[in-house]
């Protein structure tokens, strides 16, 4: 229990997607100017995460890592499909992605015109193929590992892009230079967040 709690603190915090890694960066700049809309899209992500990580889980520890598909005979102890794992990941991510886009299309069609065309994007968003991708870099050895990891991703993923939205909420009532309007200020408080996330990763988390 201590070891899953571990990994979900360091996947918000000292792991985020967006600030420690810079991962998903298109839709969390251009999806950020309102809390409501970042806070659908988020919502999304961490939905896309919590599936896709442990099903991409499954399929690396089953079918695509060698000795994988021992289960099946003697004969493929040796079989390493490694070399699909980008385009399987994809495919998974692609096919969640697009069952998250019908849910939203019907349930809330003013979040889905809200997010547009970023809503289909998630299925190319780097944070969501990138924890699929440190998933299996890291060898997490029970699919709640590689659960939790998502979730933890996802949820450091939606904190980021509410939180930049909150400010540049904020901002749009404050005296900016017109040089540094727009997407320039934005840059600038993102690298501020990113520092102050940094604090984080003087925390020690034991992970067995």
């Amino acid at each position: 229990m201590e070891n899953l709690i571990g990994i979900f603190v360091q996947s918000i915090f000292i792991n985020n997607m967006i600030f420690a890694y810079f991962l998903g960066m298109c839709s969390f700049l251009a999806v950020s100017k309102k809390v409501s809309t970042a806070l659908g899209l988020g919502a999304a992500v961490v939905f896309v995460l919590l599936i896709t990580v442990p099903v991409n889980y499954l399929i690396n520890k089953y079918l695509l890592q060698a000795g994988a598909l021992s289960w099946l005979g003697e004969q493929y102890n040796d079989v390493d499909l490694g070399f699909l794992s980008f385009i399987i990941f994809i495919a998974v991510i692609a096919w969640i992605v697009q069952v998250v886009e019908m849910i939203v299309e019907k349930f809330t069609p003013t979040l889905y015109n809200q997010l547009g065309i970023f809503l289909p994007l998630i299925a190319v968003n780097c944070a969501v193929l990138g924890a699929s991708l440190f998933m299996q870099e890291r060898e997490y050895s029970t699919v709640a590992e590689a659960t939790v990891f998502g979730f933890g991703s996802g949820i450091g993923w939606l904190l980021g892009i509410v939180g930049i939205a909150a400010i540049r909420e904020k901002m749009a009532y404050s005296k900016v230079p017109p040089a540094l309007k727009g997407l320039g200020i934005t840059f600038i408080v993102t690298g501020l967040m990113a520092i102050a996330f940094m604090s984080f990763s003087g925390i020690e988390i034991k992970i067995d």
